[in-house]
C-alpha cells in the first residue's frame, strides 16, 4: 500500500459530537438535571430565574477566557459552575464541585448514538482502520464503541485542538499511516474538514442537517448519513486525485463527490 502512487484510503477517523452522537441533546439533558439539583440545594430568588441557557453562557464565557490555557473539558466545566455560583453570590462550600460531578455523571449516562453509527462502523472496520479524533471528551467505552476504534485521540490530552494540523499528525502517527491514506469524517467544515485537508488527509463532511451553501471545493465528499460513507470512500479511491477546480457535483445516489478533469496525483 505504501508503495502505490495511487492514493487509497486505509484509515478513517471520526469526530464525536454531532457526528456519532447528538452532544447538544446530551448536554442539555444533563444541564436540565443539574439545574434542578442546584435549585433543590439552594432554593430562593437567586436560583429561581436561572435557566439552562444562562449555564451554557457561563460555560462559553469560561472557554473564551481560558482559551489556550486550559484544554481539559472537565476542568473547564468545573470553572463554569464556579462562575455561576459566584455570579449568583451563593456560598460555595463545595457546591460547584458537587454540581460538576452531578453533571458529568448524567452527561455520560445513556449516550444515544445516531441510528446509522453502529451499522456503519461495524461494516467499515472490516476494511479500514478506524479512529476517533475529537475536541470533546466523549469516551467511546461510554457509548459501546470502544471495540470499534484502533485509537482514540482527544485534543485535551495533547494541548492542541482541531483544526491544528499537529493533532492530525499525532493521530496519523498513532496508527502508523501516512496522511494520504486517511480520511476524516465530521460535522464541522472548519475543525474537521479544513483541518484534515490542511494536514494532507481527505475530508468528508457529514452534513446531517442538509445545510446549504458549503463550498464544494472545500471537501472531498459530502454525505448526509453514515450509510453513504462506504460509497464516498470508494469514489475517492477511484478518483485517486485531489480536487482543484471542481465542476458541478457528480451524484451517486445520495452521495456528492467532486471529480475534476484537472487533478494532481497524490503520491505516498
Amino acid at each position: 500500500m505504501h508503495g502505490s502512487m495511487l492514493s487509497v484510503i486505509t484509515a478513517v477517523f471520526f469526530d464525536g459530537d454531532q457526528t456519532l452522537w447528538d452532544f447538544e441533546k446530551l448536554m442539555r439533558r444533563a444541564m436540565v438535571a443539574t439545574l434542578g439539583e442546584l435549585k433543590t440545594l439552594r432554593p430562593g430568588q437567586a436560583t429561581e430565574q436561572l435557566d439552562v441557557d444562562s449555564l451554557v453562557a457561563d460555560r462559553e464565557a469560561v472557554t473564551d477566557e481560558l482559551h489556550g490555557r486550559e484544554t481539559n473539558l472537565e476542568r473547564l466545566r468545573l470553572a463554569a459552575f464556579r462562575r455561576t455560583v459566584a455570579r449568583l453570590r451563593l456560598p460555595d462550600n463545595g457546591l460547584a464541585d458537587h454540581l460538576n460531578a452531578f453533571y458529568l455523571e448524567r452527561r455520560f449516562e445513556h449516550v444515544e448514538l445516531y441510528p446509522d453509527v453502529f451499522p456503519a462502523l461495524t461494516h467499515l472496520r472490516k476494511t479500514y482502520t478506524l479512529g476517533l479524533l475529537s475536541n470533546g471528551n466523549g469516551y467511546p467505552e461510554r457509548s459501546g464503541l470502544a471495540h470499534m476504534f484502533s485509537t482514540v485521540v482527544f485534543s485535551q490530552d495533547h494541548g492542541v485542538e482541531k483544526p491544528d494540523r499537529r493533532l492530525f499528525e499525532i493521530a496519523a502517527a498513532q496508527i502508523d499511516h501516512v496522511a494520504v491514506e486517511i480520511a476524516m469524517v465530521g460535522d464541522s467544515l472548519a475543525n474537521d474538514i479544513a483541518g484534515a485537508r490542511n494536514a494532507g488527509w481527505r475530508g468528508i463532511w457529514l452534513n446531517r442537517e442538509g445545510t446549504a451553501g458549503a463550498d464544494r471545493a472545500a471537501t472531498d465528499a459530502q454525505i448526509t448519513n453514515l450509510s453513504q460513507l462506504p460509497l464516498a470512500l470508494r469514489h475517492i479511491d477511484t478518483c485517486g486525485y485531489a480536487v482543484e477546480r471542481p465542476p458541478a457535483p457528480v451524484r451517486h445516489t445520495s452521495v456528492e463527490a467532486w471529480p475534476s478533469p484537472t487533478y494532481t496525483e497524490r503520491s505516498r
